[in-house]
């Protein structure tokens, strides 16, 4: 085989195995950031708080006054 000819599939070997390299570690970054992501989604939704829910039909929330009238009126029944 001709010298230049074996010269030049060696560098095209060369060359398709360092961009595979390339994409293998461009494949790798991407599932490690996707990961970094997943988990910092789950940490999020972790500490999420629900806003308050009202106590009556009008949307209103019951006072601490309420509050301590129906702890009596509970505890004696």
């Amino acid at each position: 085989m001709n010298a230049y000819l074996m010269l030049e599939m060696a560098r095209q070997r060369t060359a398709e195995r360092h961009e595979a390299a390339w994409k293998a570690g461009r494949r790798r970054a991407a599932r490690k950031a996707a990961r970094a992501q997943r988990r910092h989604a789950a940490a999020v939704a972790d500490t999420f708080e629900f806003p308050p829910i009202p106590d009556y039909v009008d949307g209103t929330f019951r006072r601490t006054e309420d509050e301590a009238t129906a702890e009596r009126a509970g505890a004696s029944r």
